[in-house]
């Protein structure tokens, strides 16, 4: 074994032990969030006196300082909204003044993605702020988890990623402590001025440091898919200076395909495009419920002339093609082609691809529909009993969307001829026959089945990235070149701006 070789194998185990060691902390800092989630909504009486006791006592001995109340402001300042609508929007600008769009892309996506989770969970949870005998600030908003840690932690750790390489080595680790010590004083601000429990700013750190690095891996990928940066050393002695075929005879063949080509990469992306999603149709579900007055008139326009028009004859076909997106019709279709996919690919990847985009559809379907909350339409419905969950958007609309839609890819990446389109114009009709059903079956609107459509339309396309579940299909190997390098990685964000100094 030459010394490159050993030094190949060394910085690989390096890298590989890290990578263990960074996904162990982001499992643990997702598992105390949870546990933390889960004391909270129970009301836990140990925690809750822990909390009320250090609220009470804080706020006790700084109401009686002005200036401490005046610092504490100064401070708590730092990690509101306004400040990261300002430093964050300013990154960006830098950024594509530099030519970085992908940096650019990742400060905002980052950015506005911690706006749409802090501002979901708060809705889910809806905890109370503390009361305290001298209110010090006014905050309207649900107490969990804390928006200025999170959002603290966020933009902060977003500006250190990007930034720190420009600064000088001397002074790197000084610039990270003073990060690190800003971000922990907003966060002990918001218990001493009274506005959040201990717990509510503890969930708010771990969050954040959640979607941080969630994000930071994810933007990862992009960069990888543009090719851009140079591949490590340890990946180039072999290959330089040899012609492609010679270079494809080097890859070694793997034993198996993982399911995911990126591993964790693509579960990150998963997460960041969820909450993305997620974020985007609380919104619009939001604007149609409270502030778009014509679109609810046309939906009540459309509900009532389909009540009107229902027949005997009519209403048992409707209700049978309903069934198509129910809980049971959406179990069975995937009992079968589940594993027939894996069956007839031989591959891990095509079957996962279902299961993980129907589940996922279906926590994207109960996270938007809880926050949003629309009554369901003002007719009479032909449904002996409906389920709890609002009107907005269409979960057997979506259910149906994610299950057929995702087996006609399928079917399109690994069948050739007419079988592949009759699948598609089989799923197509599936889809659009459900979503007829539940309007005039008068428990949703227009608007929810469209909704639908364009959440889980995202939400496959997402999926799809992830997996590549038409990897080693007759399509692709048709399309497949000479040359199977995927081009060059780059190292972490931060590295783009050390490339350009």
């Amino acid at each position: 074994m030459t010394v490159s070789d050993q030094h190949d194998r060394s910085g690989a185990a390096r890298f590989a032990g890290r990578s263990l060691l960074g996904l162990g902390a982001v499992l643990v800092a997702g598992l105390v969030f949870a546990g933390v989630l889960i004391l909270v909504m129970s009301a836990w009486p140990p925690l809750r006196d822990v909390d009320v006791g250090v609220v009470d006592s804080l706020n006790a001995a700084v109401s009686e300082r002005p200036w401490a109340v005046t610092a504490l402001q100064l401070v708590t300042d730092l990690g509101g909204a306004e400040a990261a609508w300002i430093l964050l929007p300013v990154a960006v600008v830098w950024l594509l003044i530099r030519r970085l769009p992908r940096l650019a892309a990742y400060v905002a996506v980052t950015g506005l993605g911690a706006a749409v989770l802090n501002t979901g969970v708060k809705a889910l949870v809806d905890r109370a702020r503390p009361v305290v005998d001298t209110p010090l600030l006014e905050t309207p908003a649900a107490g969990f988890p804390s928006g200025h840690a999170m959002g603290s932690t966020i933009t902060y750790g977003v500006l250190l990623l990007v930034f720190l390489p420009v600064v000088p080595v001397r002074l790197r680790r000084s610039v990270t402590a003073g990060a690190v010590v800003l971000v922990a004083a907003i966060g002990l601000t918001r218990i001493a001025l009274g506005v959040h429990y201990p717990s509510d700013v503890f969930a708010g750190w771990l969050l954040g440091m959640l979607w941080l690095t969630v994000t930071a891996v994810a933007f990862r990928s992009w960069r990888q898919e543009e090719g851009l940066g140079e591949r490590p050393a340890r990946e180039r002695p072999a290959r330089e200076g040899l012609a492609p075929e010679d270079r494809a005879a080097l890859e070694p063949a793997p034993a198996h395909e993982a399911p995911l080509p990126a591993g964790w990469v693509a579960v990150a992306v998963l997460v960041t495009a969820g909450v993305m999603i997620w974020g985007a149709f609380v919104g619009l579900g939001l604007l149609m419920t409270d502030v778009l007055a014509p679109v609810r008139q046309v939906d009540m326009a459309v509900i009532e002339w389909f009540a009107q028009v229902r027949t005997q004859t009519l209403t048992p076909v409707v209700v049978a093609v309903s069934h198509l997106g129910s809980t049971i019709g959406i179990v069975l279709a995937l009992l079968v082609a589940v594993p027939l996919a894996l069956g007839l690919t031989r591959r891990w990847g095509p079957p996962l691809f279902l299961v993980v985009v129907t589940v996922g559809e279906t926590a994207l379907f109960l996270a938007i529909s809880t926050v949003v909350g629309r009554q369901r339409p003002e007719v009479d419905p032909l449904s002996a009993a409906l389920p709890p969950t609002s009107s907005f958007p269409s979960g057997h609309v979506a259910a149906a969307f994610a299950t057929y839609g995702g087996i006609a890819l399928l079917v399109l990446a690994w069948t050739r001829g007419r079988l592949a389109y009759l699948v598609l114009v089989v799923a197509v009709l599936a889809v659009v026959g459900v979503a007829l059903a539940r309007v005039y079956r008068g428990v949703h609107y227009p608007s929810d089945t469209l909704a639908s459509l364009l959440f889980t339309a995202a939400w496959l396309a997402a999926c799809w990235w992830a997996f590549r579940p038409g990897r080693g299909s007759p399509s692709a190997q048709d399309h497949a070149g000479p040359d199977t390098d995927q081009g060059a990685r780059t190292p972490s964000p931060a590295s783009a701006v050390r490339s350009e100094r």
